[in-house]
């Protein structure tokens, strides 16, 4: 049985706010939980007797034993999937010379948590560890985004930074690319083992502030053969991006 408190506890993680001040956030499902386990214990785990079962774990005196339907009451998915789990936000490494080692993502004002989720998801596929969010860039640790990462947000080092104090910071000659519709072909364009990739907002793309710091602009070119799109997801985007980069590796 979960507690009231408990239950008004999870409820007010949905809130940067409170995510904030408590340094906690909500994860869900048994791969998400699963991986965040293996490298964090979690403050309070909320599940099914299957899912208690299924991973030989006894319950804390934080946790709680629940039916579905009372899964359903506490949890943000529409179908719920055995476990919730609270885990402390951990604390992110600066690592600004990261990408004068290797290939760093940065997030200039990407909004949508469902985005944001999915990159941070593309970044651990493709073996890229740090990602620097821009002022604007959605808060990695929303319940939504949490999910989109499904389990890959317990591997990639998320850094949110001022993006132009970033870049004034960087040696010059560091590789420092930005996805644009004025770039050069990404497919025909050399490209570094090493730097700093930069995803612009869904709707403008990368702000003339970061655009003017950087020393190299991509275009994924548009073979569509109509004129009814004219851009493309920013995480398919980024995706696209971390395979050209790698395949050249």
């Amino acid at each position: 049985m979960i507690s009231k408190n408990l239950i008004k506890f999870v409820r007010s993680l949905e809130q940067k706010k409170i995510r904030d001040r408590e340094r906690m956030f909500v994860a869900e499902g048994p791969k998400v939980v699963g991986d965040l386990m293996a490298i964090n214990k979690p403050v309070a785990v909320v599940a099914t007797d299957e899912w208690f079962n299924a991973n030989s774990t006894t319950p804390g005196h934080a946790d709680a034993v629940v039916s579905n339907d009372e899964l359903r009451k506490i949890s943000f998915l529409q179908h719920p999937q055995q476990v919730l789990a609270i885990f402390r936000i951990p604390e992110a490494k600066p690592r600004p010379d990261a990408c004068l080692h290797e290939l760093c993502l940065a997030l200039d004002r990407v909004q949508d948590p469902g985005n944001l989720g999915t990159i941070i998801r593309v970044a651990d596929w493709f073996g890229i560890s740090t990602i620097f969010c821009g002022n604007g860039t959605a808060d990695a640790f929303n319940p939504k985004t949490v999910q989109a990462t499904m389990g890959s947000i317990a591997r990639v080092n998320l850094v949110y930074t001022d993006l132009c104090a970033l870049l004034d910071t960087l040696p010059q000659g560091t590789p420092t690319y930005a996805t644009s519709l004025s770039g050069k072909d990404i497919y025909e364009e050399k490209l570094s083992a090493n730097g700093l990739v930069i995803m612009g907002n869904e709707g403008n793309g990368v702000s003339e502030e970061v655009m003017r710091r950087v020393n190299r602009t991509l275009l994924i070119p548009n073979y569509s053969l109509t004129k009814g799109i004219d851009s493309l997801n920013v995480a398919i985007a980024t995706a696209l991006a971390c395979a050209e980069f790698r395949r050249r590796k």
